[in-house]
């Protein structure tokens, strides 16, 4: 099969970018059946998680099991597991290498 460049519109930024034929011949290889949607800009942007349409990570206050202090943890803590702060939970961590 006989591939030629293809110029495509970014769904995110509405650049055109162009599908060259050998990342066609790459994705005929991979079997990818869909063109890609976003431009190279696009595409890493949402790779490092600032894209418009990533998701934030949810920030949970809460309060420390070791010292009682209040403290945010970047997850929703589990029913029955302690939780740290980052003080005491680097302690733990160079508690546990040593």
């Amino acid at each position: 099969m006989e591939f030629h460049d293809k110029v495509l519109k970014c769904s995110e930024c509405g650049a055109e970018f162009v599908f060259t034929s050998g990342e066609q011949m790459f994705f005929a290889d991979k079997g990818f059946k869909n063109e890609p949607k976003r431009c190279k800009g696009c595409k890493a942007k949402r790779a490092e998680g600032s894209g418009g349409g990533g998701q934030m990570r949810a920030e949970t206050k809460t309060s420390c099991s070791q010292c009682g202090k209040e403290t945010t943890v970047p997850f929703r803590p589990t029913q029955g597991r302690p939780v740290f702060c980052r003080e005491c939970f680097q302690q733990r961590r160079a508690l546990g290498a040593a």
